[in-house]
């Protein structure tokens, strides 16, 4: 399916002010690539994973078991690069800074566009970021380390395993956070009314106890220091479908990059559970 924006669809753009979400996408269609912390805040950003329509139901499965790092809040109708419910002018093929090409497990490509790998029978699952939530910590004065220094949230493969539907397999991935202990719990409270973004950490200290080895290696990301009065806090993360597409060798996929997100026209604040 080629779908392409209308004469009159361009000419309301050019005559509108234009939100911060669509400039993001904009931009991502004119070849910006970096990361999208910090970018568009108080608009909604999510994780991608693109599958052949054969895997989408188990997939869709895998998600509703593991709903802490995979919160689906978004979903493409077979062959449509289009998701309306997050945005009208949102092209799934084009919108993200960067893309990965997974072939038999293995990331083959990292296009800054789909356009060439585009099928009709893929569909499209967009899932909550945990960049989200960051709009709330810092509004509360929480410090987030990797947007000061204008980094990717760094993110790590555990030892804790997901529950697993069909081929889908494999360890949850989580991001990190240092804070100090009474920010930690501040950061607890803030976060659990936001489950459609991945909601509560998943565990707080002791990196070691869920498998990982050293905070200063992610495996997706950059490190960020942690200083001598600060604990790492950890959130599930939306990344985990990499790890998962990897462990079951699908023979074709497509994901963002790690860190750098769709941005959709949802606000933060309507996610949230009062």
């Amino acid at each position: 399916m080629n779908i392409e924006r209308t004469k009159g669809e361009r000419t309301a753009l050019r005559g509108a002010e234009i939100p911060p979400s669509l400039q993001a996408r904009l931009d991502c269609r004119s070849g910006m690539a970096g990361t999208t912390a910090g970018v568009a805040n108080g608009f909604v950003q999510g994780n991608l994973a693109i599958l052949p329509e054969k895997y989408a139901s188990a997939f869709h499965r895998f998600c509703q078991l593991n709903p802490k790092p995979c919160p689906i809040i978004g979903m493409s109708d077979v062959g449509d690069p289009r998701i309306p419910a997050l945005g009208l002018d949102l092209d799934i093929r084009t919108d993200v800074p960067r893309y990965r090409v997974w072939r038999d497990g293995e990331v083959v490509e990292e296009p800054t566009d789909i356009m060439a790998h585009w099928r009709d029978d893929l569909v499209t699952f967009v899932l909550g970021c945990s960049y989200s939530f960051e709009e709330a910590l810092m509004a509360d004065g929480l410090p987030i380390r990797h947007v000061e220094q204008r980094l990717r949230v760094p993110m790590y493969r555990t030892n804790i395993a997901c529950h697993s539907a069909g081929p889908f397999a494999g360890p949850m991935v989580v991001s990190m956070r240092p804070f100090k202990p009474a920010d930690a719990i501040r950061a607890v409270q803030i976060t659990s009314r936001f489950p459609a973004v991945h909601g509560a950490p998943v565990h707080l200290g002791h990196p070691h106890s869920i498998g990982i080895a050293d905070l200063a290696r992610p495996d997706y990301g950059d490190p960020v220091p942690v200083e001598a009065d600060e604990i790492p806090v950890f959130w599930a993360c939306g990344v985990t479908p990499q790890a998962v597409i990897a462990s079951a060798k699908l023979p074709f996929a497509i994901t963002h990059a790690p860190g750098l997100m769709l941005v959709t026209d949802l606000l933060n604040k309507q996610l949230a559970v009062l």
